[in-house]
């Protein structure tokens, strides 16, 4: 999942953006209003997390902006700013949620998954195919009732095609999803942690999609019964 962090404190900023980054979310870090409101308009976010107090645009015309244009990408906001009248008006100008400063990771966190149910019409707060289960608040995944080890790339990844299960998407897509812009990035680096999810749970399970990319299906009994599980 890929999440804009707009935030011009750059000791705060590096702390967001480790914690996102530790629970396998992509990071890209901006720190004026301005670069914001371009990057939300290119697209390709999952989420935004926004500071009001900003440089060159403040936060508060940057959702106004945002939303004329269309966008729809949860926008998640940290202020510092106390008074209700403030808050009310970042999520009148339609922003989804508001935390204040200072705030707590785990809470910044879990206010981040919520969000992400919501924009993906999900309740439950875990992912779950058949035998397959993940959980985004522990970061643990599930096969057959057995944990499965998984590098923060592939839990990405996994997640990713949770989402989307059954729906193929491209490979420069995903590679989006699990890349930030500052990140350099081999080729065939999303192709090599599908070939990684494949050997720890199915091979069955992650379709390939010539031409186009993968999608995430329930393997079928016979995939299921050839499957050798590695926890």
């Amino acid at each position: 999942m890929r999440i804009l962090l707009v935030e011009d404190d750059e000791s705060l900023g590096e702390g967001i953006r480790t914690a996102l980054r530790r629970a396998a979310y992509s990071v890209d870090w901006l720190r004026d209003g301005a670069s914001a409101l371009a990057a939300i308009g290119a697209g390709d976010l999952d989420l935004v997390v926004l500071d009001l107090g900003l440089p060159r645009l403040d936060g508060v015309e940057v959702i106004r902006q945002a939303r004329r244009s269309g966008a729809s990408v949860p926008i998640l906001v940290l202020s510092a700013r106390e008074r209700p009248s403030e808050r009310t008006l970042g999520l009148d100008a339609g922003a989804d949620d508001y935390l204040g400063k200072p705030f707590d990771t785990h809470e910044l966190l879990a206010r981040i998954r919520a969000l992400l149910r919501r924009a993906g019409g999900r309740a439950a707060p875990l992912l779950a195919l058949g035998a397959l289960e993940l959980d985004p608040a522990t970061l643990e995944v599930r096969w057959r009732g057995r944990p499965v080890d998984l590098s923060r790339r592939e839990f990405a990844l996994l997640r990713v095609l949770l989402e989307q299960r059954g729906r193929p998407i491209g490979r420069e897509s995903l590679q989006q999803r699990l890349y930030g812009w500052d990140e350099d990035v081999a080729s065939n680096a999303v192709d090599v942690h599908v070939h990684a999810l494949r050997k720890k749970l199915d091979p069955a399970l992650i379709r390939t999609l010539r031409g186009i990319g993968y999608a995430l299906d329930e393997p079928t009994a016979r995939g299921e019964a050839q499957a050798q599980v590695q926890p």
